[in-house]
């Protein structure tokens, strides 16, 4: 597969941030109360790590090892600042329904995550494509998310209510951002092993199942593991 192909299967599929790394919970399970909260904050964070990717890919060399995490922190942040002016500007009601979650994509674990992990330590338009695969794939688990919530929960769909369906309450609230997520999960996994593959866990081409050390060419490398 190309290279840049596989970044973005790599973070849409086959390592999506919020289904199998299992990574930046605090928005997923905040915001997604709808499809368009959940859709809105995965373009935001997917805006930040693009940026965050390509800023820091292109400085990786001329950034002291010694300081490469505050260094990351202030890019992020950066970027994290200019999207929230721009959302008050143009998207009020938006920035407004996620609140407090705009600025602390600053501190999200993906963000901070594939900076240290991938684009401090590749070329520029590889850091670009990995940037827009966990993007993505963090979008569509959110706005999968908020869909299944806002449907069951509130009897609507993009604020458009279903005829004969008034929603169950619970799933919009907190404690229905679980049970959802844990169903997505759990089919997910389900439809990983009618393949034969091992749910959450990835796979080595030497024949390990994973292996976090070995880095062997054509598999996954330790910069590719998770990051908690």
């Amino acid at each position: 597969m190309n290279k840049y192909l596989e970044r973005l299967w790599n973070g849409i599929v086959k390592e999506n941030p919020t289904f199998v790394l299992i990574l930046g919970m605090c928005p997923t399970l905040a915001v997604t109360s709808s499809m368009i909260n959940g859709a809105g904050m995965g373009l935001s964070t997917m805006a930040v790590l693009v940026m965050s990717n390509f800023v820091i890919s292109l400085l990786r060399k001329m950034i002291p090892n010694g300081v490469r995490v505050p260094a990351f922190i202030v890019i992020v942040a950066s970027f994290v600042t200019i999207l929230q002016f721009l959302l008050e500007a143009y998207l009020p009601s938006l920035n407004k329904s996620l609140g407090i979650y705009i600025p602390l994509i600053v501190v999200n674990c993906i963000i901070l995550g594939r900076a240290e992990s991938y684009a401090s330590k590749n070329p520029v338009l590889l850091s670009v494509f990995d940037g827009i695969g966990m993007g993505l794939g963090f979008t569509i688990a959110l706005s999968l998310l908020g869909a299944f919530r806002e449907i069951i929960g509130a009897g609507t769909i993009l604020g458009v209510s279903i005829p004969g369906w008034d929603g169950i309450g619970i799933f919009v609230m907190a404690p229905g951002a679980f049970f959802v997520l844990a169903a997505l999960i759990a089919i997910q996994n389900y439809i990983r092993m009618k393949h034969g593959k091992n749910p959450r866990r990835l796979h080595c081409e030497q024949g390990c199942e994973g292996c976090t050390g070995c880095g062997a060419d054509g598999a996954d490398s330790p910069d590719d593991k998770e990051v908690a």
